[in-house]
């Protein structure tokens, strides 16, 4: 299951991705934003990151206009690492090297044909389960 929450910049990219995870036949909880009325990103951020960090979800995909406020709400929340990624090679890195739980994206940064690569890239990249990253990830998690 994939968490997801957005602002109501992160909206209409989040509906593509949507369409997507569907496509895939991949489920998701939605945490909303659900239009684009003005919200504040930190709500939906810590919805969706609550739900990976307490199991509920596997994973998530976080999106607002650039990707970084988003980002920096659910890194707050103990037991996230998320990774905004405008490119796959982060996408896949951050799942190799950090085994990052939660992708955050900007709408205003990266088209939706990026963004869909992007989310296949973190979602079908496995962790490396290197000894160096796993003392690493100990390392952020202190």
């Amino acid at each position: 299951m994939i968490a997801l929450g957005c602002d109501q910049a992160g909206y209409a990219l989040m509906q593509e991705v949507k369409k997507h995870l569907e496509s895939r036949n991949l489920d998701y909880k939605d945490f909303g934003t659900y239009s684009e009325e003005s919200v504040d990103y930190p709500v939906y951020g810590k919805k969706a990151a609550k739900a990976v960090a307490s199991g509920e979800c596997d994973r998530g995909i976080i999106i607002c206009g650039t990707g970084i406020g988003i980002s920096i709400t659910a890194n707050k929340i103990k037991g996230i690492r998320a990774a905004l990624c405008h490119d796959c090679f982060s996408a896949e890195a951050t799942r190799l090297h950090n085994d990052a739980n939660m992708l955050a994206m900007g709408a205003r940064v990266v088209g939706v044909g990026h963004a869909l690569k992007i989310v296949d890239t973190f979602l079908d990249t496995p962790f490396s389960n290197e000894e160096r990253h796993i003392r690493r990830i100990g390392l952020i998690e202190e």
